[in-house]
């Protein structure tokens, strides 16, 4: 009885295929975008001076809304030449923060206006 067949062996690349995407740069990440700062610190100096006196608020919060906005759209069409992403985003997210702190404190500085005007004095 003759023996049974060998089966035929898979054939074996020589080498290892380089991978189907390229590799990450080692040690430099992409730069910062520079509205995605600007944004983040509108934001929380909006924040800051819109708690005491509401008017900064107001302005700097939709500045840092735009800005952050703005940092978005270029990092996401720039392919990973940009980052500052996630900064862009919490500097827009603080922008709409800033604008609502402002507002309110602002319509409260204008209310306790109104009645401290409207009040009358009494002398004597």
């Amino acid at each position: 009885m003759p023996p049974p067949p060998i089966a035929a062996l898979p054939a074996v690349a020589p080498y290892h295929p380089p991978p189907a995407f390229p590799p990450p740069r080692a040690g430099r990440a992409a730069p910062t975008d520079g509205r995605a700062v600007t944004s983040l610190a509108a934001s929380i100096l909006g924040i800051l001076l819109g708690l005491p006196f509401g008017l900064p608020g107001l302005v700097l919060g939709p500045f840092a809304y735009f800005m952050g906005r703005s940092a978005v759209t270029r990092i996401d069409g720039a392919q990973g030449a940009a980052g500052g992403r996630s900064m862009a985003v919490a500097g827009w997210l603080l922008g709409v923060v800033a604008t609502a702190i402002g507002a309110v404190v602002s319509l409260a500085w204008l209310v306790l206006i109104l009645v401290v005007i409207s009040t009358p004095t009494t002398f004597g």
